[in-house]
């Protein structure tokens, strides 16, 4: 039986390492804004916002150009400008440079909050699913499939003949099929009471999708495919799972779009 590589830890450590990858930087910034001794130069700081920035939305970035024209600001700002002007003048363009500089920053975190948001909500099956997939011969008996369900840990066993997969088998087709009709776990085979064909989903589809069909067909458990294949197992473990992180970062985002519109309301 084949098995597919999860990347959705991947991704999301990589999205959560440029966060606070931009986090981080946003506080080293602030020394700059509040006119402290800091422990690098300001052109030391652009050169490393530079390199994050590109690192993280590529060298061609609409984000990585504003923060250069941020950073020419000053100068645009000086230029055929009176001598006296420039004088007076420096300090309140330096200060807007240093603030356009702060809004790149904040721009390119809520870029990235975004995306992690907008991942969560229409997560994919494939993000959630196990890919561990766990399964019984369909001559074992209830018995040994009872077994196995308690040594894993889990609620249900896809069914194979030795070549591909036949059926499902859950703890509540063992409580409701077999306990209920009185049959001999030890003889009884899982062909008996498993449940065929076996419900799939695609790993390409939404986990609002998944949830859906398995409301539609009162089930607890589906196979995921890829192309066809099965390749991983989606269990209401993952959907609350899902929905444990879901919930949170909607709340964030709430906060956010909140705060948004008092400071709006403050101009």
């Amino acid at each position: 039986m084949q098995t597919l590589t999860n990347t959705r830890l991947t991704r999301r450590l990589f999205l959560d390492r440029d966060i606070e990858s931009l986090r981080q930087q946003l506080l080293r910034f602030q020394p700059f804004l509040s006119r402290r001794k800091a422990p690098i130069s300001l052109e030391e700081f652009d050169e490393a916002t530079n390199r994050l920035i590109g690192r993280v939305f590529g060298e061609t970035s609409e984000l990585l150009e504003a923060y250069e024209y941020a950073k020419l600001g000053e100068a645009a700002s000086l230029v055929n400008a009176p001598e006296e002007a420039q004088e007076s003048g420096a300090h309140n363009i330096e200060r807007e440079t240093l603030q356009q500089r702060k809004q790149v920053l904040e721009s390119c975190l809520s870029t990235l909050d975004s995306i992690r948001t907008t991942r969560m909500v229409a997560g994919r099956v494939a993000d959630y699913m196990s890919t561990e997939i766990r399964s019984a011969h369909v001559d074992a008996s209830l018995k040994d499939v009872g077994r196995l369900l308690k040594k894993w840990q889990v609620g249900s066993l896809l069914v194979d003949d030795g070549s591909r997969y036949v059926g499902i088998i859950t703890e509540r087709d063992l409580s409701r099929k077999a306990a209920a009709r009185g049959l001999d776990l030890s003889s009884t085979t899982v062909k008996t009471c498993m449940s065929k064909p076996i419900l799939t989903i695609e790993g390409s589809e939404s986990m609002p999708a998944a949830v859906l069909l398995m409301k539609e067909k009162a089930i607890r458990h589906l196979a995921v495919t890829v192309d066809g294949t099965i390749l991983g197992i989606l269990s209401v473990a993952d959907i609350l799972r899902y929905y444990a992180e879901l919930v949170p970062t909607l709340r964030d985002l709430a906060g956010l779009t909140s705060e948004g519109e008092e400071a709006a309301g403050e101009e």
